[in-house]
């Protein structure tokens, strides 16, 4: 077949007969030593252990390719031997990401766990928690990639009005620069840039004290983009309400008063995880060999650092 790919040993079973119809399948071990030359390969899949994948990849003579099972490769960039391509999880996890986000939107401004901690309690409040809708709110996209797409699709039905920021400006999309002038404006405000150098700390406390009292802030991509200090400054002080599936630093520790704040919402990194999740990104491989086997140009590829 000509085409060697490498696979996580805890792969399942039925994905890797798959595999065998289009390539010579190698497995490499999930831990232990590993041989100074495994042989060669074409396409290491990283699958969910991208830290065992880069022990892996230095044993592999010839290797061209690594592709990753996550949409965030800030873990993964500048560590691969040179000439070794990186691919991500690009649009895996749009569908479950997205639908975190929704979840998140409507749990925070509805007061969802404040009502949850009630029923705990066994009260009943006559007093009532008021929440807000979101018809006519406005939302900003920090970041309008494939899952900024799959989100917009989501909440357009709720009547949101969108503002979308990006690295790079386009038809319909802000610049970066152009976040302070905008944030004042928004009731939601949902981070879904990459990790890069460019990008950690962007939202800073400058950023936090120009969003509006009462506005939520949802982090669904990486907790470094945030300066978490000034975060939790603006959560305590009830000047805002925070929904975040990462954190800085990731947990966070025992005690930390963004566990117990409330206006706060905290899951800990579970925004891709769904049933189906690794169903695609198994088709994302079996895609990703095809292409390879045709001798067609990869997708996914990583550049610039996402």
């Amino acid at each position: 077949m000509g085409l060697d790919v490498w696979i996580p040993e805890r792969t399942p079973l039925v994905e890797r007969q798959r595999l065998d119809d289009v390539a010579d399948v190698h497995v490499f071990p999930a831990a232990g030593p590993i041989p100074a030359a495994l042989g060669h390969g074409d396409l290491l899949v990283a699958g969910y252990d991208a830290a065992r994948a880069l022990e892996v990849a230095p044993h592999l003579h010839g290797l061209r390719f690594l592709q990753t099972f996550s949409a965030g490769v800030d873990r993964i960039v500048g560590r691969l031997p040179p000439g070794v391509t990186l691919c991500d999880a690009a649009g895996v996890h749009d569908v479950a990401v997205a639908e975190w986000v929704v979840m998140a939107i409507l749990a925070s401004r509805r007061r969802l766990p404040e009502q949850i901690d009630g029923q705990r309690s066994g009260t009943w409040r006559e007093n009532r928690l008021t929440g807000d809708d979101l018809d006519g709110a406005t939302v900003i996209l920090l970041g309008a990639g494939s899952i900024g797409s799959a989100l917009e699709a989501r909440l357009a039905p709720f009547g949101v009005r969108f503002v979308r920021i990006a690295r790079h400006q386009r038809p319909g999309v802000h610049q970066l620069a152009d976040l302070p002038m905008l944030l004042p404006g928004a009731d939601v405000v949902v981070i879904l840039l990459p990790l890069t150098s460019k990008t950690a700390g962007i939202f800073d406390a400058a950023a936090i004290a120009a969003m509006q009292p009462g506005a939520l802030l949802v982090n669904a991509s990486r907790g470094k983009i945030v300066d978490t200090v000034a975060m939790t400054a603006a959560v305590l002080d009830g000047r805002i309400r925070v929904a975040l599936d990462v954190t800085e630093p990731e947990p966070l520790p025992a005690g930390h008063p963004l566990w117990s704040a409330p206006g706060a919402l905290i899951t800990p990194h579970i925004g891709s995880d769904v049933r189906r999740e690794e169903e695609r990104a198994w088709r994302l491989v079996h895609d990703q060999v095809a292409r390879l086997a045709r001798d067609e140009p990869p997708i996914n590829v990583v550049v610039d650092g996402y």
